[in-house]
């Protein structure tokens, strides 16, 4: 299955409704701090599972009580509406 990139249009307007993410080239990202460290690994493990749901992985990394998310979609080489939908999915479980 192809994905089309999103346009720079399409990537503002995405931004504008996510406002905790930010662009980082041809990826969005969002640090999450969460209250302790197993919370944060809770929250790394509920993410994991809509991931796989959605057949579309996040870049994680794990600082102590700080949870790093970045959304690209490699295969179609930039962000797609398949990482704007998981960014969506990720604010849901971080609440």
């Amino acid at each position: 299955m192809t994905t089309s990139l999103l346009t720079e249009t399409e990537i503002t307007d995405a931004l504008d409704t996510l406002p905790h993410w930010s662009r980082a080239g041809d990826a969005l990202t969002r640090t999450v701090e969460a209250s302790s460290f197993p919370a944060g690994i809770d929250l790394v493990r509920r993410v994991a599972e809509a991931a796989e749901a959605a057949n579309h992985h996040p870049d994680i990394d794990i600082r102590w009580r700080k949870v790093t998310f970045t959304l690209s979609t490699h295969s179609a080489g930039g962000l797609t509406a398949l990482d704007v939908g998981m960014a969506r999915e990720i604010d849901r479980l971080a609440g």
